[in-house]
């Protein structure tokens, strides 16, 4: 007898959530499989084995979530036409695509791997795995490269390549960690042994990789506010979502993106931040109830606050297209505003979230609250958050004092 069912498995991940697998049992014994998603407790139905209501795009992950099923139902057929006798480990084998030779080239299962990502709506990490995919092959300059040939010098010769080409510290080190994530994926399916892995003596910790944060301070953050749009209207949405952001406590570009209007009541905004699935409660102050009402009287007809998505029920993929190319005309106007309104700063859409917890900082409110109200995990979090502003911010404070 055999059983295949979708879980949530009980142990916790940083983010506050569980991963959701595949549990297989025969013959009284059980193995899990990974599906890419994550999911908390309360947006489970542990019953049936799939989302339910409460997560936001319920229906299409159930829909992705049963084709992880059915390949392994698939997967189970082929066996048992093969022999009466197969195990799990033959299951695995199969499932984790070991039988296949090819699978053991480095770029046939990093390609496998972007396909489950696809598959699972994680779009911005498949992009992520895409470009590094595309810059190995360019290093190596052939198609054929086994996980065993990644060692530790290979991956030296690579950061070498990378910064020949005016790679930095920050953009070596997202390479470098999808690579390591791919290899220890590659180890969990019994593609290579664990003692080839070259992050033992490769540090992807030595690529610090994070530039002081830059920040504004509360005078320069009010020059933005106080931008004449009439004077530069074509920078309207722009100069919008930034100071929106700044105040609902650094919300993020993503969600303020998937911001839909009736998460929002006459007093305040309600909404689930993608990145550590936090839910927040802000209360609408003057200047964001200004910009709200901005859109209200321009409305695009959609669910969502902002004419990012100019429709609803969009694909993950076309989610994400639509974010970076907005997002891209976003950072790159911001610039424009800072040379208008003489900020010597390079703006970016971070900057605002920055600019929120140091002008909070600067009015001396304590770090925990500071902590609560951008949602940080704990404390600690929000202490190396501040300790990382621009140093140029902290010698405009301690000017204050003369």
């Amino acid at each position: 007898m055999i059983n295949v069912k979708t879980v949530l498995r009980k142990k916790k991940l940083s983010t506050g959530t569980f991963p959701i697998c595949l549990r297989i049992t025969k013959d009284r014994q059980t193995k899990y499989f990974k599906t890419l998603f994550n999911a908390t407790e309360i947006e489970w139905d542990s019953q049936a084995g799939k989302f339910n209501k409460r997560n936001q795009n319920y229906l299409q992950n159930n829909r992705l979530i049963n084709k992880f099923q059915d390949r392994a139902l698939k997967i189970i057929g082929e066996l048992e036409l093969e022999k009466d006798d197969y195990t799990l480990d033959d299951i695995e084998k199969k499932y984790r695509i070991e039988s296949n030779p090819i699978k053991t080239n480095v770029f046939e299962f990093w390609g496998e791997i972007i396909e489950e990502m696809l598959l699972a709506g994680r779009t911005g990490n498949a992009q992520v795995n895409k470009d590094a995919r595309h810059i190995v092959k360019l290093f190596h300059n052939s198609l054929k490269l086994t996980f065993k040939e990644v060692t530790p010098a290979f991956l030296q010769k690579f950061e070498v390549f990378l910064r020949s080409r005016g790679g930095t510290d920050g953009g070596i080190g997202v390479k470098m960690r999808a690579i390591r994530a791919l290899y220890n994926l590659a180890i969990e399916r019994n593609l290579v042994k664990e003692e080839f892995y070259p992050f033992k003596t490769y540090k992807v910790s030595k690529l610090k990789g994070k530039s002081p944060k830059k920040a504004l301070t509360m005078e320069q953050v009010k020059k933005i506010v106080d931008l004449d749009l009439k004077k530069n209207p074509s920078f309207t949405n722009t100069r919008n979502y930034f100071v929106f952001s700044f105040y609902t406590r650094g919300m993020n570009f993503t969600d303020m993106m998937k911001l839909e209007w009736k998460s929002i009541d006459d007093n305040n905004i309600f909404y689930t931040r993608s990145k550590t699935k936090g839910n927040f409660m802000i209360k609408i102050l003057p200047p964001v109830r200004e910009i709200l009402d901005y859109y209200q009287e321009n409305s695009l007809g959609t669910k969502y606050v902002f004419p990012i998505l100019l429709k609803d029920e969009l694909t993950p993929l076309q989610l994400e297209n639509r974010k970076h190319k907005t997002l891209q005309r976003y950072n790159k106007e911001l610039k424009k505003i800072a040379q208008i309104c003489g900020i010597n700063k390079p703006l970016s859409s971070y900057v605002a979230r920055h600019s929120y917890a140091n002008c909070l900082k600067q009015k001396g409110v304590a770090t925990d609250v500071i902590s609560e109200s951008m949602g940080h995990q704990n404390l600690a979090v929000t202490q190396a958050y501040l300790k990382e502003l621009d140093n140029s911010v902290l010698d405009e404070a301690s000017a204050l004092l003369l």
